[in-house]
């Protein structure tokens, strides 16, 4: 039996614990702090394909929607909830755009009008007109997270950072912590932001976006939102507890900031004065904001696959919620069968020289 090191235990780590476990290998999950404590933990959990950035990319986030459904039903109970999306982050000729590129694409789509909005979404201040995405979603990413490593067969090591990737004649061979060194047959880094320090010392360069992210959750509100809702100057959802979630930068798959130079209350209360334009007439209060810098790879595209160093795979992508559930099965059929993807084609790590 392959005994496989993952590094890190947000959702990417997760859910290739569980696919290489239910495949009969050995895992162990090595985990800095805690399971989901970074990105995954402050996600907004919108599973889409209808944000991309090239057509490679928009396939494999399309094939991420389709592994959500499969890992429905081989792990049962994820939470998940298949709302649809009502869009409008354009308008005039923009959103006109929008809607052909997505449908060239084969995406299903659906144009609204303002009527067919407020019968779907009674609360919400209805624009002239929005798209519909119905097969997107949305997901509790650290829930997830712990669903899936405690259905896995792994050993999970938490508040335990790796201090360095172990190799021997050029090849993985373990990790080093403070307390020790861990032997595998293989290792698989999928730390986030914490990656590219771990591969330095290999002389490996993996660059990084600096891409900090804030969420806001409020108190339970009465109102009920059906759908994920995208609008030019918020995006929401709702929890089932009733509690909205919403970022705190419009468009934040795109949000392109380096740094958080505004209190997170300040930009509370300003993402709660847009909501309450979204939704007027709602009474609502901040109940907790949460930061996070998301793993994105310079080029914004994810970085999955062999690392140049045998034994030794990396999988570091935004938007993990979309993506690791099929990232996990591709990257278990890789390392234990050598079954390549070509959707991965574009994504690999050796893009990214000396990668």
């Amino acid at each position: 039996m392959q005994h496989f090191v993952i590094i890190g235990a947000g959702l990417t780590g997760a859910a290739l614990a569980f696919r290489l476990s239910r495949a009969g290998a050995r895992a162990t999950v090595i985990e800095a702090a805690q399971p989901a404590a970074a990105a995954t933990g402050a996600s907004f959990g919108w599973i889409n394909a209808s944000f991309f950035h090239s057509p490679a990319h928009f396939n494999l986030r399309r094939a991420g929607i389709d592994a959500h459904h499969r890992l429905d039903l081989d792990l049962g109970q994820t939470g998940t909830v298949w709302s649809g999306c009502l869009w409008w982050q354009e308008a005039g000729a923009a959103f006109d755009a929008a809607a052909q590129t997505l449908l060239a694409l084969d995406y299903r789509v659906q144009a609204l009008s303002a009527r067919q909005i407020a019968s779907r979404e009674p609360a919400v201040a209805a624009p002239d007109r929005c798209l519909f995405f119905p097969d997107e979603g949305a997901v509790d990413a650290a829930r997830l997270t712990r669903h899936l490593l405690a259905a896995s067969c792994a050993t999970v090591w938490t508040g335990c950072p790796v201090i360095a990737i172990e190799t021997a004649a050029g090849r993985a061979t373990g990790v080093r912590t403070a307390q020790g060194s861990v032997a595998a047959d293989q290792v698989i880094l999928a730390a986030g932001t914490a990656c590219p320090w771990l591969l330095a010392p290999l002389g490996l360069t993996l660059p990084m976006l600096r891409r900090p992210g804030l969420i806001l959750r409020t108190r339970p509100v009465a109102a009920r939102l059906n759908h994920i809702i995208a609008g030019p100057e918020q995006e929401v959802r709702q929890d089932r507890d009733g509690s909205l979630i919403a970022p705190l930068s419009a468009a934040h798959q795109a949000d392109a900031a380096q740094e958080v130079t505004t209190l997170p209350g300040d930009l509370a209360d300003a993402a709660l004065c847009r909501l309450r334009g979204l939704l007027p007439g709602v009474e609502m209060a901040a109940r907790q904001v949460s930061l996070a810098y998301r793993p994105v790879p310079g080029d914004s595209l994810p970085a999955i696959g062999p690392t140049g160093v045998a034994g030794l795979t990396l999988a570091v992508m935004h938007s993990g919620v979309t993506l690791a559930p099929l990232v996990a099965e591709l990257v278990t059929a890789e390392v234990l069968h050598a079954a390549q993807s070509p959707l991965l084609a574009e994504f690999r790590p050796s893009r990214f020289a000396p990668l």
